[in-house]
């Protein structure tokens, strides 16, 4: 029969020998069925319990094991055992090149009567915390709370990650926790945050910098055209007629601006161009001037005589001009007519390069329009990946996205293609790129399961549902994927760790932060007059006017200010100044060229005879054809 202290090669990884706790009765393949030893203290004192890592000592290792299932069964009994432990075989702890160290995967199988014993502390450490790794602590082992978790940040990064958990369970703060050390063991590394719900603010102190619609500069013309449209069309299915003129239009809007900046002198005869034959595509990202494009649908309607067919051009512009002149969609439309190329200003600030201390960059979308969340999404996770490409990855950078299935949906049906087809390009080869991807979702189940099969290291925090079970088992290639029967009843911060950036697929406790890091939703009452409380008088006045300033331009809100009070003075209805007026439409369009579509064209005025008829004439002008 072997002996606990079999293997003296490897006892010196220990104090002690552990526990006895019984004998292997059987093998198959990479599990191992061991007959239990009784103890007074019971089993679960001496370590046989699920979950619990056990060691089988052989003559050349001592093999690694978690007890994965425990059953009284009577054949055991009548041997004088108490039970029998199913273990599923991990890993093994050798000594190769004299040293002593930990590797995955199984070189020499248990015979049956090998000894069984519960690890010691020092034998957790070599497995869990090697000392020349490169590793991450983020927590502590479950089984030994005075061990801490390495989890490798090289294979973390290098083959993405997801954490998943339901509501509550201190998902996001364990997404802050990870994003700390990353940045400790990666200074040169550069981060992207898509914050849905604006509470990673406060977690990086200033070593992040904070983005959202009123600070980001994002031009209409770096998105792409599927993007663009979805912007336009607010969402909605696009109407194929307007989306083949702008088709048509937007590359000769582009090479207009730049024969333009080029100091050119034939601008008339570009607008004459064919959209094939200008150099640019839909989706070239090169700047051009939302005048130049309204000017050339503007031109092609002019020479339609069908009203119909005028009609479509006419709603097109005007569904320009009210996206452009939403306040709302500010950060991409300032400056439309202005131009410039300002491609290398918004990818330093998306990107942090230079860092210049803040290597970190958070997005907050709770404040963009909700039509408009999924093309942001799209054109930054498409944009990280075209610059990892065309850089050839020299500014490595890790890009995590939370509340991922809103993006990623397994139902194609659900939400915007191109922003599903981005993320899903980021985790098949943003590698290659030097960009990393990092999940982080509540439904497992509804995100697409070809992206978060590519994340090699999962996060499983306390999940209820059948589903989403079902799915992560599907995504894990471990073995151990039986540690998922005791996702449901994990605690908070607790999590099941599986994949390659952990040394086994472990239950282990995220460290807790520090109170004022904690991830926090800085959308709640920050007005300091919402905070006095809502049985204040001036309570509904305040939320009314954060309300309409959502949708108000700069440089609006005294006019508003004044109407306000003038009505609460004198109740004779008040007459909006200029200052309520609509936005001019762009200087280089004629403000009354849609008044023309309600008349036929026998009916409209000669503009000749205005010119030649006198100013004191009191006859009526005569219309053509009458």
């Amino acid at each position: 029969m072997a002996d606990a202290t079999s293997t003296p090669e490897i006892g010196r990884a220990s104090n002690t020998s552990g526990t006895l706790l019984g004998y292997v009765q059987a093998v198959h393949g990479s599990q191992a069925s061991i007959s239990l030893l009784p103890h007074g203290g019971g089993l679960n004192r001496a370590g046989a319990t699920v979950g619990k890592f056990v060691k089988i000592h052989t003559g050349k290792a001592l093999l690694i094991g978690l007890i994965t299932d425990v059953a009284a069964e009577a054949a055991a009994t009548d041997r004088g055992h108490c039970g029998v432990a199913h273990v599923d075989l991990a890993g093994e702890i050798s000594n190769r090149g004299g040293a002593v160290g930990f590797r995955r995967g199984i070189a020499e199988y248990p015979t049956i009567a090998d000894a069984v014993s519960a690890l010691t502390s020092n034998e957790l450490r070599v497995v869990f915390e090697p000392p020349d790794a490169k590793t991450l602590r983020i927590g502590q082992l479950q089984q030994d709370s005075a061990i801490s978790v390495g989890v490798d940040v090289d294979e973390l990064l290098g083959k993405h990650f997801a954490v998943l958990g339901t509501t509550g369970v201190g998902k996001s703060s364990a997404v802050a926790l990870i994003l700390q050390q990353i940045m400790q063991a990666r200074p040169n590394l550069r981060l992207l945050l898509l914050d849905v719900h604006n509470e990673y603010g406060r977690c990086f102190g200033e070593r992040a910098n904070i983005v959202n619609p009123r600070n980001l500069k994002l031009p209409f013309w770096l998105f792409n055209f599927e993007e663009i449209v979805d912007i336009l069309f607010g969402g909605r299915p696009a109407l194929d007629d307007e989306v083949e003129i702008l088709a048509e239009v937007i590359p000769i809007a582009k090479a207009n601006y730049t024969q333009y900046r080029s100091g050119g002198g034939e601008r008339m005869a570009i607008k004459k161009l064919d959209a094939k034959t200008v150099g640019y595509t839909v989706d070239t990202p090169v700047p051009y001037r939302l005048a130049d494009l309204l000017g050339q649908i503007d031109e092609r309607m002019g020479k339609l005589e069908n009203r119909a067919s005028r009609l479509v051009y006419h709603k097109l512009i005007s569904r320009i001009e009210a996206v452009s002149d939403d306040p709302r969609y500010g950060f991409m439309f300032d400056n439309a007519n202005v131009g410039g190329d300002t491609m290398a200003e918004a990818l330093s600030q998306l990107f942090r390069i230079p860092a210049n201390g803040k290597p970190m960059t958070i997005m907050q979308l709770a404040g963009f329009p909700a039509e408009v969340v999924d093309a942001v999404v799209s054109v930054l996770c498409r944009m990280a990946f075209d610059f990892g490409l065309w850089s050839d990855g020299a500014s490595p950078m890790l890009l995590v996205c939370e509340e991922a299935h809103r993006y990623a949906a397994a139902d194609r049906s659900v939400g915007f293609g191109p922003t599903r087809r981005a993320i899903s390009r980021l985790a098949k080869e943003g590698r290659k790129y030097g960009v990393f991807l990092g999940l982080v979702t509540q439904r497992p189940a509804e995100l697409d399961p070809t992206i978060i099969s590519q994340c090699s290291t999962l996060f499983a925090m306390r999940m209820s549902n059948d589903r989403d079970q079902a799915l992560l088992r599907s995504a894990v290639s471990d073995h151990a994927a039986n540690l998922f029967a005791f996702v449901p009843t994990l605690g908070t911060r607790e999590a099941v760790a599986f994949g390659v950036g952990v040394p086994l697929p472990t239950r282990l406790t995220f460290a807790e932060l520090p109170r004022h890091l904690l991830p926090a939703s800085d959308s709640f009452a920050k007005d300091s007059n919402l905070k006095a409380g809502g049985e204040d008088a001036n309570f509904i006045s305040t939320v009314v006017e954060r309300w309409r300033g959502a949708t108000t331009k700069a440089g609006s809100e005294e006019p508003l200010r004044e109407i306000k009070h003038a009505a609460a003075a004198e109740p004779a209805p008040v007459h909006p100044g200029p200052a309520l007026s609509p936005a001019a439409p762009a200087a280089t369009l004629d403000p009354s060229r849609f008044s023309l579509l309600k008349k036929p064209i026998a009916e409209r005025p000669d503009s000749l005879a205005l010119l030649r008829a006198s100013p004191a004439a009191a006859q009526p002008q005569r219309l053509p054809g009458k």
